[in-house]
């Protein structure tokens, strides 16, 4: 980091090398933004998603981008931020919930829609006669997607 970029600068690199997988080294760029202006939502949101992927700290990174997207509600890129803190730990649910909330901001954000569609729809359950959560249903979609991801196999004649 050069001691003569701003704080949008450092942030716009960070975005490019986190694009590229390169989590350590961004989480470097959002750190100095944060340094620079602690105040801004966007920088403080970008700094906890750094710490998420390249550190692993939830606790850390979910306080950042939580007050992130709470001062500043109305921006979608800060429930996106969120929502991939909450995916890059598994949690699923939470991660679509405010892919969602951020989607009803900017229903256009090509970002959130492309990770809403990586993400999948979820089937319907074997048996809609009962609740999804019931063991038979969750026994049967187990069973369903073991089966459909068996290889096939063909027998020659």
């Amino acid at each position: 980091m050069h001691a003569t970029h701003t704080a949008e600068q450092e942030v716009a690199h960070g975005r490019r090398l986190l694009e590229e997988g390169r989590h350590t080294e961004a989480l470097e760029h959002f750190r100095a933004a944060h340094t620079l202006d602690g105040a801004n939502p966007r920088y403080r949101s970008y700094y906890g998603l750094g710490l998420a992927l390249a550190e692993r700290r939830l606790d850390r990174a979910l306080e950042l981008c939580r007050t992130a997207a709470k001062q500043e509600f109305f921006n979608p890129d800060l429930y996106h931020n969120l929502a991939r803190v909450h995916l890059a730990f598994g949690f699923k649910a939470e991660g679509l919930r405010y892919l969602r909330r951020g989607l009803m901001i900017d229903p256009g954000h090509e970002a959130m829609r492309s990770e809403l569609v990586e993400l999948g729809r979820r089937r319907s359950p074997v048996l809609g006669f009962l609740p999804r959560r019931h063991p038979v249903n969750r026994w049967l979609g187990r069973w369903r997607t073991a089966v459909r991801e068996q290889p096939s196999v063909t027998v020659a004649p």
